[in-house]
Order: C-alpha cells, then structure tokens, then sequence
C-alpha cells in the first residue's frame, strides 16, 4: 500500500471528535445521514488490532441496546457486496446479540490510508486495546504509514514515551507477551524482563515471576542479580577458570552475602587471583559494612 508521510488522511480529524465515542462525526450532516442497514451485510474489520472483547463488558452493553438501543451509529466503509466496520464493532457485536435485525450507520467511502487509521486511532484512543495490540497498533501505524513515534503520539493524545515503552514490548518473547494479554504479568513486569535476551531463559523468569507473585522491584532486582551471575560465569569461563573452582567460588559469593547483607561478587582473574566486589547502596550501609568488617579484624 502506498503511503505518504507524516500525516493523516484528509478529513480525518473530523471523524475523531470524542475519544469515550469512539469514531463519531462532528457534523453529521456533513458526512451523510445515518441509514439503517441489514446487520447481515455488515462484516468486521478484518485487521482490527483488537483480538479480545470482554464477555461481561459485551453483555452489558447488549442489555444497554435492549433498554435505549444504539445511540451512535456504527461507521463503516462501503466493499460494494458488504459494509466493513471501520468504528463501533463491539456496538454490533452486542446488537447481534440483542437481536437487531438492523442497525443505523453512516456510510464512508475513504482511501486504504484514511480507513486503517481511522481504525487504529478509533480503538487506541478508547483505550479498549490490551498493551499488545496497543504496541502492534502503534507499530503498524509507523510501518504502514512511515509515521515517527513522535506523529504517533500526537495522533494518539499519548506522550512519547508511552508510545517507545508500548513498541518495547514487542520485543519480549511472544509467550511472555501472552502473559501480558493474559494478565499475568503487567507491562512494568515484561519491560524489567528485556534485558533478557535468551527467549527461553526469559520465558522461564516470567513463569517464576507469576508463580512467586513478584512485584516489580522484586523482578527489577532478580533480573539484575540473574545477569550478573551470568557475567560472572563469563569471566570465570574466559579466564579459564576450573570449573570446580568456579564452583567453589560460587558458594563462597552466597556465604559472603549472607554474611555482608548486601551484593558480593567474586571476579576470577585465574586459579589463583582476583577481585572481591562488596556492594552497597547509601553512606549509612557502607558505614554497616564497615564497621561489620572491622569487628572481623
């Protein structure tokens, strides 16, 4: 699909009155009238970012059509045979389950462009996306349409930052990133866990993460410790450093820590010589550390 860059389609902004609304015309008239459709003949959007609708959300908003029927109109785009949905799926979804026969609408005829913005823009700002398809919404719209992250985010009515944190995730293993749609995980959870590169290893450190109900400075912590025991066993191996040794050295880290209260690494240069770290966080545990060495003396 062609695309220029660096904006919307023409007339978009128009559409995009009220974000709680979702896709709703600020002049009607202006766009045409809403009609009323055979509900048969319309079909959703078949690349809408969001894959999961809430069931009891769904049913409630179906009993709400029963009481006081649609409010705003669906918008979607006419195919010629059928009419695609560009905004207001989960209005049909629950008029189908209400047992509307017809629903009203305001047909559009836009560019591919203007049509998968609209789209995307629509569900994004009623913030009806799980994080997931937020990041695969925001990344489309940069790849589609060649968009920066800072057009992204002025589009969205969110601050850069959040549209960088969101596209992070999409680097995460997919399984963990099911853990996040899942709700196992929070994305303050997943972002801790980036700096783990093995797919894998990360996907087991997310599995610890939930079944030991970590917080996110507990994974901020371990993750840190994981990847520096991780670099440890590098040096030691880079060194050539036997492997019993390594051991060894190992368990004496752990009494140390034990001892100290606080981090201990032991950094081999060989067999025989090397470097002893004591970490600390604030003049007061470095005074603790000291005053606790002293008293070894």
């Amino acid at each position: 699909m062609a695309a220029k860059k660096g904006g919307l389609g023409k007339g978009l902004d128009s559409l995009i009155v009220n974000k709680n609304e979702g896709v709703v015309l600020a002049n009607p008239e202006e766009h045409g009238s809403p009609v009323e459709v055979d509900i048969n003949k319309i079909e959703p959007n078949k690349l809408q970012p969001r894959k999961n609708f809430d069931e009891d959300k769904l049913q409630e908003l179906t009993e709400n059509i029963k009481l006081h029927g649609i409010v705003n109109p669906l918008i979607v785009q006419d195919r010629g045979s059928y009419y695609e949905i560009i905004g207001g799926e989960r209005r049909w979804r629950a008029a189908r389950l209400a047992g509307y026969k017809k629903v009203p609408v305001i047909i559009k005829k836009l560019s591919e462009q203007e049509f998968v913005e609209i789209s995307l823009i629509d569900n994004i700002q009623r913030e009806q996306l799980n994080p997931i398809e937020e990041a695969m919404a925001f990344a489309r719209l940069i790849d589609e349409f060649d968009l920066k992250q800072d057009e992204v985010a002025e589009r969205v009515s969110k601050s850069r930052t959040t549209i960088t944190n969101a596209l992070r995730l999409l680097k995460l293993d997919k399984r963990v990133q099911e853990m996040i749609i899942d709700d196992k995980l929070t994305t303050g959870h997943a972002r801790a866990m980036l700096s783990i590169t093995d797919p894998d290893k990360q996907y087991e450190f997310a599995e610890r993460a939930f079944d030991e109900k970590m917080s996110v400075r507990d994974v901020e912590r371990e993750v840190k410790k994981l990847l520096n025991d991780n670099q440890s066993d590098k040096k030691s191996k880079s060194n050539g450093l036997d492997p019993q040794l390594a051991i060894i050295y190992q368990d004496t880290q752990e009494k140390l820590k034990g001892v100290l209260g606080t981090k201990v690494v032991i950094n081999a240069k060989d067999n025989k010589s090397g470097r002893l770290e004591i970490e600390y966080y604030s003049q007061d545990e470095l005074n603790r550390i000291v005053e606790l060495l002293e008293s070894i003396r």
